[in-house]
Protein backbone atom coordinates (compact mmCIF):
# COMPACT_ATOMS: atom_id res chain seq x y z
CA UNK A 1 0.00 0.00 0.00
CA UNK A 2 3.06 2.61 0.75
CA UNK A 3 4.38 1.33 -2.11
CA UNK A 4 1.95 2.21 -4.68
CA UNK A 5 0.38 5.53 -2.24
CA UNK A 6 1.67 9.00 -2.60
CA UNK A 7 4.24 8.01 -5.19
CA UNK A 8 6.21 5.49 -2.89
CA UNK A 9 7.64 8.52 -0.82
CA UNK A 10 6.09 6.62 2.49
CA UNK A 11 7.41 2.87 1.64
CA UNK A 12 10.96 4.50 1.13
CA UNK A 13 10.60 6.36 4.34
CA UNK A 14 9.67 3.06 5.78
CA UNK A 15 12.24 1.26 3.88
CA UNK A 16 15.16 3.50 5.49
CA UNK A 17 13.65 3.40 9.16
CA UNK A 18 14.47 -0.15 8.63
CA UNK A 19 17.76 -0.16 7.35
CA UNK A 20 18.59 2.10 9.63
CA UNK A 21 17.44 0.16 12.50
CA UNK A 22 19.04 -3.02 11.15
CA UNK A 23 22.25 -0.94 11.05
CA UNK A 24 22.09 -0.28 14.58
CA UNK A 25 21.18 -3.50 15.94
CA UNK A 26 24.44 -4.82 14.11
CA UNK A 27 26.95 -1.96 15.09
CA UNK A 28 29.42 -5.03 14.97
CA UNK A 29 33.21 -4.66 16.22
CA UNK A 30 33.37 -1.10 15.95
CA UNK A 31 34.36 0.37 19.32
CA UNK A 32 31.90 2.41 20.98
CA UNK A 33 31.95 4.38 24.17
CA UNK A 34 30.10 3.26 26.72
CA UNK A 35 26.97 5.17 28.42
CA UNK A 36 28.48 5.01 32.29
CA UNK A 37 32.16 5.85 33.30
CA UNK A 38 34.17 2.45 33.05
CA UNK A 39 36.27 1.70 35.17
CA UNK A 40 37.44 -1.11 33.17
CA UNK A 41 38.39 -1.92 29.16
CA UNK A 42 38.49 -5.03 28.91
CA UNK A 43 38.18 -8.37 30.43
CA UNK A 44 39.98 -12.08 30.78
CA UNK A 45 38.23 -14.56 32.50
CA UNK A 46 40.11 -17.11 34.18
CA UNK A 47 37.18 -20.28 34.03
CA UNK A 48 38.10 -23.05 36.28
CA UNK A 49 35.02 -25.76 35.17
CA UNK A 50 34.01 -28.62 37.35
CA UNK A 51 33.95 -26.18 40.88
CA UNK A 52 37.14 -25.34 42.89
CA UNK A 53 36.78 -26.41 46.26
CA UNK A 54 36.53 -22.67 47.73
CA UNK A 55 37.32 -24.08 51.42
CA UNK A 56 40.98 -25.02 50.63
CA UNK A 57 41.81 -22.42 48.44
CA UNK A 58 40.72 -18.75 49.32
CA UNK A 59 37.57 -19.41 52.37
CA UNK A 60 39.15 -20.62 55.29
CA UNK A 61 37.45 -22.37 57.67
CA UNK A 62 39.55 -23.78 60.62
CA UNK A 63 38.08 -26.15 62.99
CA UNK A 64 36.87 -24.54 66.12
CA UNK A 65 34.78 -26.23 69.42
CA UNK A 66 34.96 -29.81 70.00
CA UNK A 67 32.67 -31.06 67.35
CA UNK A 68 34.12 -32.37 64.17
CA UNK A 69 32.41 -30.50 61.19
CA UNK A 70 33.58 -29.71 57.47
CA UNK A 71 36.33 -27.06 56.84
CA UNK A 72 39.79 -26.36 55.62
CA UNK A 73 42.31 -29.63 55.55
CA UNK A 74 45.11 -27.27 53.97
CA UNK A 75 47.00 -25.02 55.95
CA UNK A 76 45.98 -21.39 55.30
CA UNK A 77 48.66 -18.16 56.13
CA UNK A 78 47.73 -14.60 56.00
CA UNK A 79 49.55 -12.23 53.08
CA UNK A 80 50.22 -9.21 52.10
CA UNK A 81 48.64 -6.18 54.20
CA UNK A 82 45.69 -6.78 53.79
CA UNK A 83 46.21 -10.16 55.45
CA UNK A 84 43.76 -12.19 53.50
CA UNK A 85 44.14 -15.82 54.53
CA UNK A 86 44.92 -17.81 51.09
CA UNK A 87 46.16 -21.62 50.75
CA UNK A 88 49.27 -23.26 51.06
CA UNK A 89 48.24 -24.60 47.80
CA UNK A 90 48.16 -21.11 46.11
CA UNK A 91 51.94 -19.64 46.80
CA UNK A 92 52.18 -17.74 43.79
CA UNK A 93 48.83 -15.92 43.82
CA UNK A 94 49.06 -15.15 47.53
CA UNK A 95 51.58 -12.60 46.55
CA UNK A 96 49.48 -11.14 44.88
CA UNK A 97 46.62 -10.56 47.27
CA UNK A 98 46.55 -7.20 48.02
CA UNK A 99 44.95 -6.88 43.98
CA UNK A 100 42.15 -8.95 44.89
CA UNK A 101 38.50 -9.12 45.43
CA UNK A 102 37.60 -12.08 47.02
CA UNK A 103 33.94 -12.72 47.23
CA UNK A 104 33.26 -15.85 49.41
CA UNK A 105 29.22 -14.87 49.16
CA UNK A 106 28.76 -16.74 45.69
CA UNK A 107 25.96 -18.51 45.10
CA UNK A 108 23.79 -20.03 42.34
CA UNK A 109 20.53 -21.81 41.04
CA UNK A 110 21.58 -25.25 40.62
CA UNK A 111 24.93 -27.76 41.49
CA UNK A 112 24.10 -29.77 38.10
CA UNK A 113 27.52 -28.93 36.15
CA UNK A 114 25.84 -28.48 33.29
CA UNK A 115 23.33 -26.41 33.65
CA UNK A 116 24.94 -24.24 36.46
CA UNK A 117 28.28 -23.68 33.49
CA UNK A 118 25.75 -22.12 31.57
CA UNK A 119 24.13 -20.01 33.96
CA UNK A 120 27.50 -19.01 34.32
CA UNK A 121 28.33 -17.79 30.86
CA UNK A 122 25.05 -16.47 30.09
CA UNK A 123 22.44 -16.22 32.99
CA UNK A 124 20.45 -18.78 31.61
CA UNK A 125 20.62 -22.39 33.08
CA UNK A 126 18.15 -24.66 30.54
CA UNK A 127 18.52 -22.88 27.40
CA UNK A 128 20.65 -21.28 24.22
CA UNK A 129 21.36 -17.64 25.03
CA UNK A 130 24.35 -15.44 24.73
CA UNK A 131 27.71 -15.45 26.22
CA UNK A 132 28.92 -13.08 28.46
CA UNK A 133 32.11 -12.30 25.97
CA UNK A 134 29.31 -11.81 23.45
CA UNK A 135 27.17 -9.60 25.27
CA UNK A 136 30.02 -7.03 25.95
CA UNK A 137 31.05 -6.74 22.63
CA UNK A 138 27.91 -6.18 21.46
CA UNK A 139 27.82 -3.89 23.80
CA UNK A 140 31.25 -2.13 23.43
CA UNK A 141 32.69 -3.65 19.79
CA UNK A 142 36.59 -3.99 20.41
CA UNK A 143 39.48 -2.04 20.48
CA UNK A 144 41.22 -3.76 17.18
CA UNK A 145 39.49 -4.70 14.14
CA UNK A 146 41.69 -6.88 13.21
CA UNK A 147 41.01 -9.05 15.76
CA UNK A 148 37.97 -10.92 16.94
CA UNK A 149 36.52 -9.11 19.65
CA UNK A 150 35.81 -12.44 22.05
CA UNK A 151 38.44 -15.04 22.11
CA UNK A 152 38.41 -18.45 24.07
CA UNK A 153 41.03 -20.68 24.38
CA UNK A 154 41.04 -24.63 25.56
CA UNK A 155 37.22 -24.29 25.38
CA UNK A 156 34.43 -27.46 25.53
CA UNK A 157 31.59 -26.50 24.49
CA UNK A 158 30.36 -24.18 21.75
CA UNK A 159 27.36 -22.94 24.02
CA UNK A 160 29.91 -21.02 26.16
CA UNK A 161 31.59 -19.02 23.20
CA UNK A 162 27.94 -18.84 21.40
CA UNK A 163 26.81 -15.11 20.75
CA UNK A 164 22.89 -17.43 20.07
CA UNK A 165 20.30 -14.67 18.95
CA UNK A 166 23.26 -11.90 18.92
CA UNK A 167 24.56 -10.47 15.78
CA UNK A 168 26.93 -13.56 14.62
CA UNK A 169 30.05 -11.23 14.65
CA UNK A 170 29.41 -11.00 18.52
CA UNK A 171 30.56 -14.90 18.47
CA UNK A 172 33.38 -16.05 20.22
CA UNK A 173 36.58 -17.26 17.99
CA UNK A 174 37.42 -20.60 19.86
CA UNK A 175 41.26 -21.75 19.85
CA UNK A 176 42.37 -24.83 21.27
CA UNK A 177 39.26 -26.69 21.28
CA UNK A 178 38.68 -29.85 23.72
CA UNK A 179 42.04 -29.88 25.02
CA UNK A 180 43.88 -29.90 21.60
CA UNK A 181 47.80 -29.14 21.95
CA UNK A 182 47.87 -25.40 22.79
CA UNK A 183 51.55 -25.10 21.16
CA UNK A 184 49.49 -26.45 17.57
CA UNK A 185 46.28 -24.19 18.65
CA UNK A 186 45.19 -21.68 15.82
CA UNK A 187 42.52 -19.81 14.73
CA UNK A 188 40.78 -21.99 12.17
CA UNK A 189 40.70 -20.71 8.19
CA UNK A 190 42.89 -17.85 9.05
CA UNK A 191 46.03 -18.77 7.07
CA UNK A 192 47.18 -16.37 3.93
CA UNK A 193 49.40 -18.93 2.63
CA UNK A 194 47.27 -20.45 -0.37
CA UNK A 195 47.21 -16.74 -1.84
CA UNK A 196 49.17 -13.86 -2.15
CA UNK A 197 47.39 -11.03 -0.10
CA UNK A 198 46.64 -9.15 -2.37
CA UNK A 199 45.21 -11.69 -4.69
CA UNK A 200 43.23 -12.80 -1.67
CA UNK A 201 42.11 -9.19 -1.49
CA UNK A 202 40.77 -9.45 -5.44
CA UNK A 203 39.26 -12.24 -4.33
CA UNK A 204 37.25 -11.06 -1.54
CA UNK A 205 36.35 -7.46 -3.31
CA UNK A 206 34.60 -9.59 -5.89
CA UNK A 207 32.45 -11.78 -3.62
CA UNK A 208 31.63 -8.80 -1.37
CA UNK A 209 30.16 -6.94 -4.75
CA UNK A 210 27.71 -9.91 -5.07
CA UNK A 211 27.06 -9.69 -1.66
CA UNK A 212 26.54 -5.86 -1.13
CA UNK A 213 24.71 -6.08 -4.34
CA UNK A 214 22.15 -8.85 -2.77
CA UNK A 215 22.28 -6.92 0.60
CA UNK A 216 20.68 -3.51 -1.28
CA UNK A 217 17.39 -5.84 -2.06
CA UNK A 218 17.25 -6.80 1.46
CA UNK A 219 18.31 -4.12 4.04
CA UNK A 220 16.82 -5.66 6.44
CA UNK A 221 18.82 -8.76 6.69
CA UNK A 222 21.11 -8.31 9.70
CA UNK A 223 22.71 -11.90 8.95
CA UNK A 224 23.81 -10.87 5.62
CA UNK A 225 25.63 -8.08 6.84
CA UNK A 226 26.96 -10.25 9.84
CA UNK A 227 28.35 -12.20 6.59
CA UNK A 228 29.70 -9.25 5.13
CA UNK A 229 31.54 -8.02 7.89
CA UNK A 230 33.07 -11.26 9.21
CA UNK A 231 34.54 -11.86 5.76
CA UNK A 232 36.25 -8.74 6.15
CA UNK A 233 37.55 -9.39 9.86
CA UNK A 234 38.76 -12.64 8.71
CA UNK A 235 40.72 -10.94 5.62
CA UNK A 236 42.09 -8.44 8.72
CA UNK A 237 43.31 -11.46 11.05
CA UNK A 238 45.56 -12.45 8.58
CA UNK A 239 48.39 -10.16 9.02
CA UNK A 240 47.63 -9.89 12.99
CA UNK A 241 46.24 -13.00 14.52
CA UNK A 242 49.42 -15.61 13.64
CA UNK A 243 52.05 -13.50 15.12
CA UNK A 244 50.21 -13.18 18.39
CA UNK A 245 50.23 -17.32 18.54
CA UNK A 246 53.60 -17.51 18.07
CA UNK A 247 55.64 -17.22 21.33
CA UNK A 248 58.89 -17.52 19.64
CA UNK A 249 59.88 -14.68 20.61
CA UNK A 250 59.13 -14.44 24.37
CA UNK A 251 61.73 -14.73 26.54
CA UNK A 252 63.07 -18.36 27.89
CA UNK A 253 63.03 -16.55 31.59
CA UNK A 254 59.01 -15.65 30.46
CA UNK A 255 58.07 -18.94 29.29
CA UNK A 256 59.40 -20.43 32.72
CA UNK A 257 57.34 -17.96 34.57
CA UNK A 258 54.20 -18.83 32.89
CA UNK A 259 54.85 -22.88 32.57
CA UNK A 260 54.80 -22.64 29.37
CA UNK A 261 55.21 -26.64 27.44
CA UNK A 262 56.13 -27.43 31.56
CA UNK A 263 52.50 -29.21 31.77
CA UNK A 264 52.43 -31.73 29.67
CA UNK A 265 51.51 -35.43 31.55
CA UNK A 266 48.23 -35.49 33.68
CA UNK A 267 47.91 -36.22 37.46
CA UNK A 268 44.69 -38.02 38.64
CA UNK A 269 41.88 -36.53 37.22
CA UNK A 270 44.03 -33.01 36.41
CA UNK A 271 43.96 -32.38 32.24
CA UNK A 272 47.37 -30.20 32.31
CA UNK A 273 46.56 -28.41 28.83
CA UNK A 274 49.03 -26.21 28.75
CA UNK A 275 47.63 -23.41 31.03
CA UNK A 276 50.83 -21.45 31.22
CA UNK A 277 50.28 -21.16 27.06
CA UNK A 278 46.76 -19.59 27.63
CA UNK A 279 47.66 -17.27 30.02
CA UNK A 280 50.61 -15.91 28.06
CA UNK A 281 48.41 -15.62 25.17
CA UNK A 282 45.92 -14.19 27.10
CA UNK A 283 48.18 -11.29 28.15
CA UNK A 284 48.99 -10.98 24.26
CA UNK A 285 45.65 -10.73 22.96
CA UNK A 286 44.26 -8.21 25.68
CA UNK A 287 47.74 -6.51 25.00
CA UNK A 288 46.61 -6.59 21.27
CA UNK A 289 43.13 -5.04 22.32
CA UNK A 290 40.93 -8.24 22.20
CA UNK A 291 37.82 -7.36 24.32
CA UNK A 292 37.02 -10.47 26.19
CA UNK A 293 39.47 -13.48 26.79
CA UNK A 294 38.41 -16.83 28.20
CA UNK A 295 41.14 -18.99 29.42
CA UNK A 296 39.91 -22.56 30.97
CA UNK A 297 40.99 -25.19 32.88
CA UNK A 298 38.79 -28.12 33.62
CA UNK A 299 39.33 -30.86 35.54
CA UNK A 300 38.36 -29.48 39.34
CA UNK A 301 35.44 -31.70 39.74
CA UNK A 302 37.14 -33.78 42.42
CA UNK A 303 34.84 -36.28 43.92
CA UNK A 304 37.60 -38.96 45.25
CA UNK A 305 40.96 -38.26 45.90
CA UNK A 306 40.33 -34.33 46.68
CA UNK A 307 43.58 -33.78 47.97
CA UNK A 308 45.74 -35.26 45.67
CA UNK A 309 44.05 -33.74 42.74
CA UNK A 310 42.98 -30.11 43.96
CA UNK A 311 47.14 -30.58 44.66
CA UNK A 312 47.77 -30.65 41.34
CA UNK A 313 45.44 -28.20 39.68
CA UNK A 314 46.66 -25.46 42.35
CA UNK A 315 50.15 -26.38 40.70
CA UNK A 316 49.14 -26.20 37.73
CA UNK A 317 47.12 -22.91 37.59
CA UNK A 318 48.87 -20.91 40.74
CA UNK A 319 51.99 -20.05 38.84
CA UNK A 320 51.08 -18.62 35.19
CA UNK A 321 47.89 -16.85 37.21
CA UNK A 322 50.76 -14.67 39.25
CA UNK A 323 52.84 -14.13 36.16
CA UNK A 324 49.64 -12.57 33.90
CA UNK A 325 48.85 -10.63 37.26
CA UNK A 326 52.00 -9.56 37.70
CA UNK A 327 52.42 -9.13 33.89
CA UNK A 328 49.29 -6.95 33.15
CA UNK A 329 50.53 -5.03 36.38
CA UNK A 330 54.06 -3.78 35.39
CA UNK A 331 52.72 -2.92 31.70
CA UNK A 332 50.06 -0.43 33.22
CA UNK A 333 47.30 -2.58 31.98
CA UNK A 334 45.77 -4.37 35.45
CA UNK A 335 43.80 -0.90 36.35
CA UNK A 336 41.91 -1.30 33.22
CA UNK A 337 41.60 -5.20 32.68
CA UNK A 338 39.04 -7.08 34.81
CA UNK A 339 40.60 -10.30 35.45
CA UNK A 340 37.85 -12.73 37.05
CA UNK A 341 38.77 -16.27 38.46
CA UNK A 342 36.14 -18.53 39.41
CA UNK A 343 33.92 -21.92 38.22
CA UNK A 344 30.15 -23.37 38.26
CA UNK A 345 30.26 -23.96 41.79
CA UNK A 346 32.15 -24.74 44.93
CA UNK A 347 32.13 -28.19 47.21
CA UNK A 348 31.44 -28.75 50.53
CA UNK A 349 34.12 -29.30 52.98
CA UNK A 350 36.14 -32.43 54.59
CA UNK A 351 36.34 -33.41 58.16
CA UNK A 352 40.24 -33.37 58.66
CA UNK A 353 40.58 -35.67 61.10
CA UNK A 354 38.73 -38.84 59.74
CA UNK A 355 40.70 -39.26 56.22
CA UNK A 356 37.77 -38.97 54.19
CA UNK A 357 38.81 -37.63 50.44
CA UNK A 358 35.74 -37.25 49.01
CA UNK A 359 34.06 -33.91 47.93
CA UNK A 360 30.56 -33.05 46.12
CA UNK A 361 29.02 -29.99 44.63
CA UNK A 362 28.12 -26.65 46.14
CA UNK A 363 25.88 -23.87 44.66
CA UNK A 364 24.93 -22.71 47.80
CA UNK A 365 28.43 -20.69 49.07
CA UNK A 366 30.97 -20.76 46.88
CA UNK A 367 34.16 -18.40 46.11
CA UNK A 368 35.28 -15.66 43.03
CA UNK A 369 37.95 -13.50 42.75
CA UNK A 370 38.03 -10.48 40.93
CA UNK A 371 41.44 -8.02 39.82
CA UNK A 372 41.81 -4.87 38.48
CA UNK A 373 40.05 -3.02 36.35
CA UNK A 374 38.29 -0.49 39.20
CA UNK A 375 37.90 -3.26 41.74
CA UNK A 376 38.54 -2.97 45.53
CA UNK A 377 42.36 -4.84 46.11
CA UNK A 378 42.83 -6.39 49.05
CA UNK A 379 39.36 -7.23 50.60
CA UNK A 380 36.82 -10.01 50.86
CA UNK A 381 33.33 -9.77 50.39
CA UNK A 382 30.49 -11.85 51.71
CA UNK A 383 31.19 -14.78 53.93
CA UNK A 384 29.87 -18.44 54.21
CA UNK A 385 28.59 -20.47 57.34
CA UNK A 386 31.20 -22.25 59.90
CA UNK A 387 31.22 -24.85 57.61
CA UNK A 388 31.13 -23.32 54.49
CA UNK A 389 27.93 -24.83 53.27
CA UNK A 390 26.20 -21.45 52.59
CA UNK A 391 26.17 -17.56 52.14
CA UNK A 392 24.76 -16.20 54.78
CA UNK A 393 26.50 -12.54 54.28
CA UNK A 394 26.99 -10.51 51.49
CA UNK A 395 25.55 -12.73 48.96
CA UNK A 396 26.68 -12.56 45.51
CA UNK A 397 24.17 -14.32 42.60
CA UNK A 398 25.50 -14.95 39.10
CA UNK A 399 23.22 -12.48 37.61
CA UNK A 400 24.57 -9.76 40.38
CA UNK A 401 28.56 -10.77 39.15
CA UNK A 402 27.32 -10.22 35.62
CA UNK A 403 25.45 -6.89 36.50
CA UNK A 404 29.03 -5.85 38.35
CA UNK A 405 31.22 -6.86 35.28
CA UNK A 406 29.02 -4.75 32.46
CA UNK A 407 29.22 -1.89 35.18
CA UNK A 408 32.55 -2.01 35.51
CA UNK A 409 32.71 -1.81 31.55
CA UNK A 410 30.44 1.25 31.44
CA UNK A 411 27.33 -0.25 30.70
CA UNK A 412 23.80 -0.43 32.40
CA UNK A 413 23.54 -3.58 33.08
CA UNK A 414 20.08 -4.14 33.21
CA UNK A 415 19.12 -2.14 30.09
CA UNK A 416 21.80 -3.79 27.55
CA UNK A 417 18.99 -5.71 25.60
CA UNK A 418 18.09 -7.42 22.66
CA UNK A 419 14.74 -7.85 20.58
CA UNK A 420 14.37 -11.57 20.21
CA UNK A 421 11.38 -13.71 19.22
CA UNK A 422 9.16 -10.94 20.64
CA UNK A 423 10.74 -9.77 23.62
CA UNK A 424 13.57 -7.82 25.22
CA UNK A 425 16.66 -10.28 26.21
CA UNK A 426 19.32 -9.16 28.38
CA UNK A 427 22.23 -11.24 30.58
CA UNK A 428 20.71 -10.26 33.79
CA UNK A 429 17.74 -12.56 32.76
CA UNK A 430 13.94 -11.36 33.82
CA UNK A 431 15.05 -10.86 37.21
CA UNK A 432 17.77 -8.11 36.50
CA UNK A 433 21.10 -8.21 39.24
CA UNK A 434 21.91 -6.01 41.44
CA UNK A 435 25.30 -3.86 40.79
CA UNK A 436 27.88 -4.54 44.12
CA UNK A 437 29.01 -1.53 44.64
CA UNK A 438 31.09 -2.72 47.62
CA UNK A 439 33.45 -4.49 45.24
CA UNK A 440 34.24 -1.26 43.65
CA UNK A 441 37.33 0.84 44.77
Amino acid sequence: MLQSASCGFGYLALQALCGSQAVASTAGLTPRTPPLAARAKRVIFLCMSGGPAQLDTFDYKPQTGKKKHPGSVFKFARHGQSGIPVSELLPATARHVDDLCVINGMHADTGIHAQSFLQLHTGERLRARPSLGSWITYGLGTENQNLPGFISLNTSKSSIYSSAFLPSIHNGTPIGVNGEDMSRATINNVSSEHLPLAAQRRQLDFVQIMNREHLRTRAEDARLENVIEAMELGFRMQAEAPGLLDLSRETQATLDRYQVGGQKESVGTCRMSDFGRQCLLARRFSEAGVRFIEVNHGSWDQHKNHRRDLRANCQVTDRPIAALLEDLKQRGLLEETLVIWGGEFGRPGLTPEDGKDETGHNANGFTFWLAGGGVRGGYVHGKTSNTGARAVEGKVHFRDLHATILHLLGLPANELTYWHAGREHRLTGPEGGQVVRELMS
